[in-house]
């Protein structure tokens, strides 16, 4: 066994006499640990989880919602009225309608198309009630008038 060096003058080569020539020990148990390995415990952690995802999600581009003029709202709200005359004669008319879907992270959004036979013009909700099914539960397609950039009839 090895003795303490108490004095600071003595010769570590002196005090460690005894061990100093013997072999390198290896567990018989564990193998020896690469030096990439090794070197990887001392390797920087994340400290800053989620930074990059912060960042990304900062730089993603979205759209602002356009307000209509009076007179785009004018066209939109005759066109809602001939697709509620069609739907009242008793036929399901088709349609491609640009509507904003406000983005849940952060102010803005971006504008979608859907082509779609409209079921009914839901005017207490004011939302428009498409055939399309969505989702698990298969749900009725919904878009809020107010989202509505342009429609085009088909």
């Amino acid at each position: 066994m090895a003795r303490r060096i108490t004095d600071k003058g003595k010769d570590p080569r002196v005090v460690y006499a005894d061990i100093i020539d013997h072999p390198h020990w290896q567990s018989k148990t564990h193998p020896h640990m690469s030096l990439y390995d090794r070197a990887a415990q001392f390797s920087p952690f994340a400290a800053l989880t989620g930074y990059n995802d912060m960042i990304n999600e900062e730089a993603r581009i979205v759209d602002h919602k356009v307000e209509l003029e009076e007179a785009d709202l004018e066209q939109l709200n005759r066109e809602l009225n001939l697709i509620n005359e069609v739907i009242i004669s008793g036929t399901l008319p088709t349609a491609a309608i640009t509507y904003f879907i406000p983005d849940p992270l952060k102010s803005g959004g971006k504008y979608e198309t859907v082509i779609g036979q409209i079921r009914k013009n839901d005017t207490a909700r004011r939302k428009l009630v498409f055939m399309n099914r969505k989702g698990y539960a298969n749900l009725n397609f919904e878009i809020d008038m107010r989202d509505i950039l342009e429609i085009h009839a088909m």
